[in-house]
């Protein structure tokens, strides 16, 4: 593509969820999706989203933080950049915006989308060597904190064919109720379902260290990242002591991490997040990075509605191995769905968008109904000067 003049908008949806998502650190009724849409000089426009949990609640970046890093620091980058130069735009701006992975994924996943459309292929061909899958397991996410509740809703995932694998969210209680919530769901369950934790840091180690041997006790498959992110060695300690796997979440972000984790052999599975990895090429850098260390993978998520989990899709069906599965069940944690065809959740698993880019487009009516300001967007023209 010659240089000539973008145009990029930036906006803020929110979109209620099904039902009250009770993590350690909030309770989630509402989904904030900050959605990316990037028209280059040829008139094609890319898409993408950048999404995390419960504000500041889970990580240092919120919604609005996310659209203010883009509007202010990343758009005038993008006046520098031909826009069809993926790995030469994101260069520049890793050079210029520090941190900030949301942020850059939200582009990242606009500029590829684009790149997708111009060349006719699905983004997944343009990652790797491409997709080894079409289609992908997919977890649900068990949040409700009631236990009767939460029966009940794994049975009817299952009865639908759904969900068989269920992620069940604790560390708000105390480490022996918590266990006693896991084990009556997992015997209610039986075999018909994998049934695993994610305590995001809700434990310190002795709590972890008792809490990982009880759930190892009632069946329980993994435990996500006990304790906190910045403990590489104690996470090293549970995982030689226990047999259950410790799966590393908040402790990834982006190829260095996941480094520095493989080497404290801190974890036996991996969760990828294109958002916590800053895109979709650093997230496959992860992803290579425990295939290289024996570390298993799991496709991990941010909640992201449609445009980021089509993105995510797209980079688990590259990844060679994909023991664990994924938990891209975003849109279906929301009331409304943004997209005009909805991703294809069949038969326990995910398909993976085939159409040119992310193969999926916005509905532009539920845009315009839940975006935030629900007036003009934020629209900045971008000179590319093709340096």
């Amino acid at each position: 593509m010659t240089s000539g003049a973008a145009s990029i908008d930036t906006l803020i949806v929110d979109v209620p969820t099904i039902r009250p998502h009770v993590l350690a650190m909030a309770t989630m009724y509402q989904q904030s999706i900050v959605l990316v849409r990037l028209r280059g000089p040829d008139g094609i426009e890319g898409i993408g989203e950048g999404t995390t949990i419960g504000g500041l609640s889970y990580g240092d970046e919120s919604p609005e933080g996310i659209k203010l890093a883009i509007d202010t620091y990343i758009v005038p980058v993008l006046e520098t950049c031909d826009v069809a130069r993926v790995g030469e735009t994101m260069a520049r701006i890793g050079r210029y915006v520090i941190g900030n992975h949301i942020a850059k994924c939200a582009v990242e996943t606009a500029l590829l989308d684009a790149a997708g459309k111009r060349l006719g292929v699905p983004v997944s061909e343009l990652i790797g060597g491409g997709r080894v899958r079409d289609r992908l397991p997919v977890a649900w996410t068990l949040a409700s904190g009631d236990t009767s509740r939460d029966i009940e809703e794994a049975e009817a995932m299952i009865e639908a064919r759904r969900h068989s694998i269920f992620k069940l969210k604790i560390g708000k209680r105390s480490v022996a109720e918590d266990v006693a919530h896991v084990g009556t769901i997992k015997k209610a369950l039986g075999d018909r379902g994998s049934v695993r934790v994610d305590v995001n840091q809700g434990w310190d180690e002795a709590q972890a260290d008792i809490g990982m041997a009880m759930l190892a006790e009632v069946g329980c498959d993994l435990v996500e990242q006990p304790i906190s992110r910045d403990a590489l060695p104690a996470m090293a300690r549970l995982s030689a002591r226990h047999s259950i796997p410790l799966m590393a979440d908040e402790a990834l972000h982006g190829p260095r991490d996941a480094f520095a984790v493989a080497s404290h052999a801190a974890a036996r599975v991996f969760a990828v997040k294109i958002a916590q990895s800053g895109g979709l090429y650093p997230a496959h850098d992860v992803a290579r990075i425990a295939s290289a260390a024996g570390i298993g993978l799991y496709g991990g998520t941010m909640l992201e509605a449609g445009v980021g989990t089509a993105a995510s899709a797209h980079l688990c069906a590259t990844v060679p191995t994909l023991g664990w599965g994924t938990e891209l069940f975003g849109p279906l944690l929301l009331t409304e769905e943004i997209l005009v065809e909805p991703l294809d959740y069949a038969d326990f698993s995910l398909g993976v968008p085939t159409g040119p880019g992310l193969g999926v487009t916005l509905d532009e009516d539920k845009i315009a109904h839940f975006r935030r300001d629900r007036t003009a967007p934020t629209l900045h023209v971008v000179a590319s000067a093709g340096v």
